[in-house]
């Protein structure tokens, strides 16, 4: 029961902070899942990727929700989704297998770097560019996509950290690139999903239900729990000082990355 309303108060946290400050549910559970099982000595030397395996496979649910709703209001380019889902796939569905090799200590490490790189911009948002670039290429599309799948299934985060600046960058409206980046999250995440199952078929020291490196129990509570957030979040940003809450959030992720960068 005690890990239960664990799951559901990460999902919450995740929820209403994507829903306050448009960033990935990523960023949240996989940090807060690897203390919470790290302290109750979960999943042995692969807590970490226990982690990010879990928080993909919840990303699965509200990546799809958060696309259907931009989906409404004419908010996502299905066009860049399809030229930019092959390299996306083959990245999303590598960065697994990557991870299957790489120590936890590796793994836990890149994911405080991306948490540094998230708290910056949190503190600083980058301005957006007054004269935006040509969209590339098919092939660079491809390309692109292939970086993104792999480093957002690497630290678990649906990729709107990354695919939002590079469509923004090449000149799509940032609603549309918003809304882009989530539908393209939702084949980061189903790739990545199955990738950390496979790579985590038969590792010792996983929790019972788990299939792979994605722990089920976790990722119904959270998802059952991060929606209905994510939408009170959403509302809450138009009342709130967003600003200093950003700058605050920003300072909680710099230390959580400092925590886990010096954890041995």
């Amino acid at each position: 029961m005690t890990a239960f309303i664990a799951y559901l108060a990460i999902g919450a946290l995740a929820g209403l902070l994507a829903g306050l400050f448009g960033i990935g549910g990523g960023a949240v559970m996989v940090p807060a899942l690897f203390l919470f099982w790290e302290l109750l000595g979960i999943g042995g030397d692969w807590t970490v990727h226990l982690a990010v395996g879990t928080s993909l496979a919840t990303i699965m649910g509200t990546g799809l929700a958060s696309t259907l709703a931009h989906q409404r209001r004419a908010g996502v380019r299905w066009d860049l989704v399809l030229l930019l889902s092959p390299g996306i796939l083959i990245g999303a569905l590598a960065g697994p297998a990557l991870a299957g090799w790489v120590p936890g200590l590796w793994l836990k490490r890149l994911f405080a770097a991306f948490l540094t790189l998230v708290g910056l911009h949190l503190l600083h948002p980058r301005r957006q560019d007054t004269q935006p670039r040509p969209l590339p290429g098919r092939a660079v599309l491809i390309g692109a996509g292939g970086g993104i799948g792999m480093l957002s299934a690497l630290v678990g985060i649906g990729g709107g950290t990354l695919t939002v600046p590079f469509l923004n960058r090449h000149g799509i409206e940032m609603r549309q690139a918003v809304g882009t980046s989530a539908a393209c999250g939702v084949t980061i995440a189903i790739a990545g999903t199955i990738g950390f199952v496979l790579s985590g078929w038969d590792r010792a020291d996983l929790p019972p239900d788990s299939l792979g490196f994605v722990h089920w129990p976790a990722v119904l509570a959270m998802l059952a729990a991060s929606l209905p957030a994510a939408t009170l979040g959403a509302r809450l940003a138009h009342h709130l000082p967003v600003a200093t809450l950003r700058r605050l959030f920003g300072v909680l992720l710099l230390l959580i990355a400092m925590r886990l960068a010096l954890a041995g």
